[in-house]
């Protein structure tokens, strides 16, 4: 039974408000991912922190205003417009803080976090005493709540994260330029301080959007968690952004799927914890940055090194007393059993001996291009070099070694 529920609800089939939410939450997911790729690489991910709490006062005051006027405070398009708000405030008072004192951003994040949140706090306490309708329900907004979700709601969410993706299309350029190059794309005439601004407001919307969705305190983690995932696959900056969008909507598709499979099991913390496990992934098997792929990396790094430096104390005639490197040797057919060196093995240590020696001239000749070559000497030299560098090296040896 949980199997067959849980594979309607991955094939849009368990009704048509479960496929809403999931469609809506997948949206703004992939808003949010690519809203905190261009936040990440901007450096600023902790502003998604300060708008995501100071949305709280907004939210329960437009509840208040919303409840003493008709008796029930839950109008979603009120309490979003009441949240942001009270988030853009919040928003303008990190960024003058910042620019008009000797505080750093994050001292200012700080502040504006903790005072909105506590005075937040505070107004959903007044709230609880009073007799208005929906109160129970106005706490949802700090961890989520899909499952009470209604069809406008999640028609609203899904039409404003379908927007902000849009918006992100048209500007992502310029938002690039910006992450980079702010000094350059102050000289071609861009507006750095509105782009900033934009950034930061779409970054708001997403916020005030994933409140019904995930709540204010885990929407921090769809900003940061993607593009910090699709960043150990891609050093390309739009394929990132891409790809945040792309491991975002799967985190969303995942969750609410699997909040589907029982009843009570929350959604906007299994959004977050799917975004988790994709970015445990990403962290463990990337084939760029993965731990896995670091390891493999290593080791074969550690092994070409013991080759080399075999073959040249074979050359050299100096005892080899490293097991992992008598263990290389012998495994290639380049040592007996007992340590003397195979015709094949005192040829490729010739061969090592020269190429170091190449490698040391080169070295001398070339320094700053040499810095550049990475692990130079361990890669033969004619996979790094051209011919003709080659043969200009090898006139440069004496000629004892050349003929070596």
């Amino acid at each position: 039974m949980v199997m067959e529920t849980w594979w309607r609800a991955l094939t849009f089939t368990l009704g048509y408000n479960t496929s809403l939410v999931t469609v809506g939450a997948m949206l703004l997911a992939a808003a949010a991912g690519m809203v905190g790729s261009f936040v990440l690489l901007r450096k600023r991910a902790l502003v998604s922190d300060a708008i995501s709490h100071a949305t709280l006062p907004g939210l329960a005051l437009a509840f208040l205003v919303m409840g003493l006027w008709q008796g029930d405070g839950r109008v979603l398009p009120v309490l979003l417009g009441g949240a942001a708000g009270s988030a853009a405030l919040g928003l303008w008072l990190v960024q003058r803080i910042g620019e008009r004192t000797r505080l750093g951003e994050d001292a200012a994040i700080g502040a504006v976090l903790s005072t909105f949140f506590a005075f937040g706090v505070v107004l959903i306490t007044v709230i609880q005493t009073l007799s208005v309708r929906g109160q129970s329900g106005l706490t949802s907004y700090l961890v989520g709540a899909t499952a009470g979700m209604l069809y406008s709601e999640a028609l609203l969410i899904a039409a404003c994260a379908l927007g902000l993706l849009l918006a992100l299309m048209v500007w992502r350029r310029d938002f690039l330029l910006l992450c980079f190059d702010p000094a350059f794309a102050r000289t071609q005439g861009f507006n750095t301080g509105r782009l900033d601004l934009l950034l930061l407001l779409l970054l708001m919307a997403v916020v005030v959007i994933g409140l019904k969705v995930t709540g204010l305190i885990l929407i921090v983690a769809l900003t940061i968690i993607p593009p910090v995932a699709a960043r150990f696959w891609t050093d390309q900056p739009m394929r990132m952004v891409a790809l945040a969008a792309l491991l975002g909507a799967l985190a969303g598709y995942l969750g609410v799927t699997l909040s589907s499979v029982r009843e009570g099991l929350p959604t906007g913390p299994l959004i977050v914890l799917s975004a988790f496990g994709l970015f445990l992934i990403s962290f463990l098997f990337s084939p760029r940055r993965g731990v896995l792929a670091s390891l493999l990396a290593y080791q074969r790094l550690r092994r070409r090194v013991h080759l080399r430096q075999g073959l040249l104390a074979l050359e050299r005639d100096e005892p080899i007393f490293d097991g992992l490197t008598l263990k290389l040797l012998r495994r290639r057919g380049l040592v007996r059993r007992d340590g003397v060196a195979t015709p094949a093995g005192e040829a490729a240590a010739r061969d090592a001996e020269h190429e170091e020696r190449l490698w040391a001239l080169y070295r001398r000749r070339y320094p700053d291009d040499a810095l550049h070559r990475e692990h130079a000497g361990l890669t033969p030299i004619g996979q790094v070099l051209s011919v003709d560098a080659i043969m200009a090296l090898e006139a440069e040896l004496p000629p004892a070694e050349v003929t070596r």
